[in-house]
């Protein structure tokens, strides 16, 4: 081996020696990618609570809200958030849920505001998702609250130290699943015959026109 090859040959095991004693103390426990700054965590904790944590500093009115709809949001859920086409509606539906076609909107069906704000913040708009800023936000949230009559206000103004105060109408009937542990399904031996002592039919699908009525084709019948 030439001195040059030599000298060399030590000289990069000396750097990878090197490197492998520093990367555990840069990135921590595996030895690999460097931490997170400050910064670059906070870029992702961006959720929001119905308790109010998480929510940024800021304000919005109904007024505010609704310009920034009408240049961001109504051309998919319309000027009023009534939808359009088969974008989803945003608004109205209130005492629709127990019917044959529950309308399921902002107001009719969501239990918490947070969850309003969150969604809207991280998602949306379609396509250019965490643009808005959260003053933003707020606005679009008031104004979503004024078009499912939660306020009436045009002057409303919804920021963070009103917002744990707006009750959502359909929060009551979504309740903490409180039941027992069981075991999962899976990890039980399945029925294979004689699972019940009879079966009954409690529901037929005539909304949308699967269940055969009166005599079949070929001569049989439904009961």
């Amino acid at each position: 081996m030439s001195k040059f090859r030599e000298h060399f040959s030590r000289l990069a095991g000396v750097a990878v020696v090197a490197c492998v004693i520093s990367v555990p103390a840069v990135a921590g426990k595996l030895g690999i990618g460097t931490e997170a700054t400050p910064e670059e965590v906070a870029g992702w904790d961006i959720d929001v609570r119905p308790d109010g944590q998480g929510l940024p500093e800021g304000e919005g009115s109904v007024t505010d809200g609704e310009a920034v709809f009408a240049e961001r949001c109504a051309a998919c859920h319309g000027d009023f958030a009534e939808g359009v086409d088969r974008w989803p509606v945003l608004a109205g539906g209130r005492d629709t849920l127990k019917s044959q076609n529950p309308v399921k909107t902002v107001g009719s069906y969501w239990p918490y505001l947070s969850t309003v704000y969150d969604y809207i913040h991280r998602a949306m708009p379609f396509g250019d998702a965490q643009s808005l800023t959260p003053d933003e936000t707020y606005g679009i949230v008031a104004y979503l609250l004024y078009m499912n009559d939660i306020v009436t206000d045009e002057e409303f103004v919804l920021s963070k130290e009103n917002f744990t105060s707006i009750r959502m109408p359909n929060e009551g009937n979504f309740i903490d699943d409180d039941r027992p542990d069981t075991p999962l399904a899976s990890a039980q031996e399945p029925c294979m015959s004689d699972c019940k002592a009879d079966v009954k039919i409690t529901k037929r699908a005539v909304v949308i026109d699967v269940t055969p009525e009166g005599e079949e084709p070929d001569g049989g019948s439904v009961d």
